[in-house]
């Protein structure tokens, strides 16, 4: 697999892997002066990239930079963000910050990860029934907490 960036600000950073055993690699902020999150706050950062994956069956997964979250209480406001593959504006990342105190976001910092990931494109069926299973209609705590 192919993934082909543009550069939407010539200050834009490149997303690459912090070490050859990183799953993800780190995208930065593209910023103009500093922004400061305060605690609760989302903002929206700028990456100056977007990018094309050279098939269709790919999603861009965004995730959250572990150390940000872990440190500073800064994660992504949407958990897990999804650029389709045939998406080809800029991306922004939904910052928000559960820490108690400010955050400075600057210009290059590691903000977030970015995952290629295969996707399935299911053929749609609509029906009448499903399979019976053990489970049925089961919901949230059908299982219970105990390992049995």
């Amino acid at each position: 697999m192919k993934l082909t960036f543009k550069k939407l600000s010539e200050n834009a950073v490149i997303p690459t892997r912090a070490t050859s055993g990183s799953a993800g690699m780190d995208v930065c902020a593209c910023l103009e002066e500093p922004v400061v999150l305060a605690p609760g706050e989302i903002k929206m950062i700028p990456t100056g990239l977007t990018a094309q994956p050279d098939c269709d069956d790919i999603a861009l997964l965004i995730y959250p930079r572990s150390g940000l979250s872990t440190k500073y209480g800064i994660a992504l406001a949407n958990c897990v963000g999804v650029i389709d593959s045939d998406y080809r504006g800029e991306w922004f990342i939904p910052l928000i910050n559960h820490g108690k105190t400010d955050f400075t976001v600057t210009h290059g910092m590691r903000i977030a990860q970015l995952i290629p990931t295969r996707i399935l494109l299911p053929e749609i069926e609509v029906s009448d029934s499903l399979s019976q299973t053990n489970r049925g209609e089961g919901g949230f705590g059908s299982s219970g907490i105990e390992n049995l």
